[in-house]
């Protein structure tokens, strides 16, 4: 059984610092606590989404998107400083939760944390791109990092990785994860090989990989995707593109989504799937007005991770029991959209 204890008192300087390692950026990656002048991890016993917000926002990166055990992130060699970490998600900081006192723990470095959050410091600095394909729903995958495009080896590619991609560019499901350069060999470093994903990643750099440019790859193994083109979705009535009545496009008709069991996760990937940033709130009882056309969706039930609103548990299209007195609506975090992604 284990058992929470209380974290030892700290020094008068403040809550103890933590950062986040060998992610793509300082908002993803191995959790590190810095303690008795040494940083050192945290085990994953217990680890949940609450103790990833609370790291999140004493890092100022917005909120935890995923709170990762296993050593995704690589493994740690310093102290492992805290284990069965436990936060209520009100604590301003890792140490003011509670967990077992400093370094007691029954833990290897294989169950380091790792965290994800839904900020970055510099937003975009890691893109993809499918290029050569038929649409911009297809084609070779190719990620920007350290400041030039390159392309993805295709060993261990597969379908789950290919479903994380379709989500980061905005397009529908997965049809295909094809390999062997089908849509041309490309240019330039091959920045990642050996991508193993879970997906559910927000993004293809959250997925497992070697260490970036490290390959035994040519450029004959670029790895591509199909996917198939997204739902359109728009917000109308609001003060931006980002902010609204919710309405989607099927059957060559703009209708809207009933309110039954709306929430902030529903909203979070109608937010993501119009490039508007992330969810602030999503309000029920037709906030931003009536509709007037169909209600084509009832009792919406996302994760959140989802790249479109098409990917959630629903109900079938035009089955409901609503009102358009009950439209939901979103507002999001970003002002201004660049567009809807066509269909």
């Amino acid at each position: 059984i284990n058992f929470f204890f209380p974290l030892l008192s700290l020094p008068v300087s403040g809550p103890a610092q933590v950062r986040l390692v060998n992610g793509p950026d300082s908002c993803t990656g191995r959790l590190e606590v810095f303690y008795n002048s040494t940083w050192g991890t945290v085990c994953d016993d217990h680890w949940n989404l609450v103790g990833a917000h609370v790291v999140c926002r004493q890092l100022g990166c917005g909120m935890g998107l995923s709170a990762i055990g296993g050593a995704r992130y690589g493994r740690g060699k310093d102290p492992i400083w805290l284990d069965n970490v436990q936060c209520t998600g009100m604590e301003a900081a890792l140490s003011e939760c509670r967990a077992r006192p400093w370094g007691t723990h029954n833990c290897g470095h294989g169950e380091d944390v790792s965290v994800v959050c839904s900020g970055a410091p510099t937003p975009g600095e890691i893109q993809v791109r499918l290029v050569n394909g038929s649409s911009s729903c297809s084609g070779r995958v190719e990620i920007f990092h350290n400041g030039s495009w390159g392309t993805v080896c295709d060993d261990g590619w597969n379908m789950t990785a290919a479903e994380v991609v379709c989500r980061e560019v905005g397009c529908g499901s997965a049809l295909s994860a094809p390999a062997g350069a089908t849509f041309g060999q490309g240019a330039g470093q091959i920045w990642l090989d050996d991508v193993t994903c879970a997906g559910t990643e927000a993004a293809l750099s959250l997925c497992q990989v070697s260490s970036w440019g490290s390959h035994n790859c040519g450029h004959r193994e670029d790895a591509g995707v199909e996917c198939s083109e997204p739902t359109q979705v728009r917000l109308v009535n609001g003060s931006s593109r980002c902010s609204g009545r919710i309405e989607v496009h099927h059957n060559q008709r703009w209708g809207t989504v009933c309110d039954d069991g709306w929430d902030l996760a529903d909203a979070e990937v109608v937010c993501r799937q119009l490039g508007c940033g992330t969810a602030v709130s999503a309000p029920g009882k037709a906030m931003f007005g009536q509709g007037h056309d169909p209600v084509w969706l009832d009792e919406v039930n996302c994760m959140g991770t989802e790249g479109a609103i098409t990917e959630c548990n629903l109900k079938r299209w035009g089955d409901h029991n609503c009102k358009h007195d009950e439209d939901a609506s979103v507002v999001c975090s970003g002002k201004s959209c660049n567009g809807m992604p066509s269909s």
